[in-house]
């Protein structure tokens, strides 16, 4: 079974290049399951009930979101979805699921929304404990367990990684935007990468205006960011997971444009 995870999506235009190349890459790499990140659809900030349609029009078995799921009002239409899922450590009672089950050629997979708290303005609980806690509620009920980690530090998504290698089919990284080239799969079978990108304006930062982003840096002015304009990649990663034992076997990064 091949699992693909797209790296955040960065306004319409991230919205587009995924209509624009998850079908080729499903057709092309035999994806069985989709994953993406969308807290960012939404022009940068949250997700709208029109970018939630889009995403699902695609087949996407999967939303995640992170610091920004709040972004925009329309989404307490449809937070309860099961398709959709927020951080799991935002304080209990907090509307939404931090995961779900899915089934998928009869394996039963576990997708897990956590966020970091290092350098993220989020009051949230411990990831790590929380981590703990569902994977024991979790228990011998599924077959994979996959979780987006929405952080910002690379040492607590390392640390993540190992705290939870072996206990978990994969973990990989969003928020920063930018790939990293560290994916590998842990010494106790865990498949790992820090971060697997953003998916939207290729000349940017991080998917923002360049002019409007020197100038917040040079002036230390609050310019108002906008989403830059252009050509589009798309980032992500592809998790080959043995059938025989549900263990990732290989895992391949995604850089398109």
């Amino acid at each position: 079974m091949k699992i693909l995870a797209v790296g955040d999506l960065i306004g319409t235009s991230g919205v587009n290049e995924l209509k624009k190349q998850l079908p080729k890459i499903k057709e092309e790499e035999q994806i069985d399951f989709v994953i993406v990140n969308g807290e960012n659809s939404a022009e940068g900030m949250g997700i709208t009930q029109s970018n939630f349609n889009d995403i699902l029009a695609l087949d996407v078995d999967v939303i995640t979101m992170g610091n920004h799921t709040w972004g925009k009002k329309d989404i307490f239409k449809f937070i309860d979805h099961p398709k959709l899922i927020r951080p799991a450590n935002y304080p209990k009672g907090v509307v939404g699921k931090g995961y779900n089950i899915y089934t998928c050629q009869n394996k039963k997979i576990a997708v897990i929304n956590l966020i970091g708290r290092v350098d993220i303005n989020v009051l949230s609980e411990n990831p790590f404990i929380l981590a703990k806690e569902l994977l024991e509620q979790l228990q011998n009920k599924v077959d994979m367990i996959f979780i987006d980690f929405h952080a910002e530090a690379t040492a607590e998504k390392i640390a993540m990684g190992y705290y939870l290698d072996g206990k978990i089919t994969a973990i990989f990284g969003t928020h920063t935007h930018v790939q990293t080239a560290d994916e590998k799969i842990l010494p106790k079978g865990t498949a790992y990468i820090t971060d697997i990108g953003m998916t939207g304006p290729k000349n940017s930062v991080i998917g923002m205006d360049i002019q409007a982003s020197i100038k917040r840096f040079e002036t230390t002015l609050p310019e108002r960011y906008k989403i830059a304009n252009g050509e589009c990649m798309l980032n992500g990663v592809i998790f080959d997971v043995d059938d025989a034992n549900n263990k990732v076997k290989n895992i391949k990064r995604l850089y398109l444009q």
